[in-house]
């Protein structure tokens, strides 16, 4: 099997909801690479200047496109806002909470291009075992 790392990215704008009538834009990339198959990212590029990346199961990510699911840290479910339908990220931290909400069919899209790079069930034939554990006992 190819070693090599192989990413699966989708530059997104998702909406930071901030009441029931205001939300704001906020730049973002998912990205899912082949060789931390279990997991997904989501970089917000904010106004601050650096960039915020959350990471947290591919599956949930998965579910959640279909019904509400997560608990703590990170909860995702999908919803319609008029004709379109939306992805809801509730996002928990220490530093306060967000509510983001993006275009279901792109980060749909997106998950199927990782599915097709590593499809589930098959996370584990990727990760080379012997080279992590040498990692974290070093």
């Amino acid at each position: 099997m190819d070693r090599s790392a192989t990413v699966v990215e989708q530059e997104l704008e998702l909406s930071l909801v901030l009441s029931a009538e205001h939300s704001i834009p906020v730049p973002a990339r998912l990205s899912y690479n082949s060789h931390d198959p279990f997991a997904v990212y989501i970089t917000f590029h904010l106004d601050s200047g650096a960039p915020v990346t959350w990471v947290f199961a591919r599956e949930l990510l998965v579910e959640g496109t279909f019904r509400a699911c997560g608990h703590g840290d990170v909860r995702v479910w999908p919803t319609r806002s008029g004709r379109q339908s939306i992805l809801c990220l509730a996002l928990s931290s220490p530093a306060g909470d967000a509510l983001l909400e993006a275009p279901l069919p792109a980060v749909a899209a997106w998950l199927e291009r990782a599915h097709r790079l590593v499809p589930p069930g098959a996370e584990l034939a990727t990760v080379d075992l012997d080279n992590s554990l040498a990692e974290l006992l070093a």
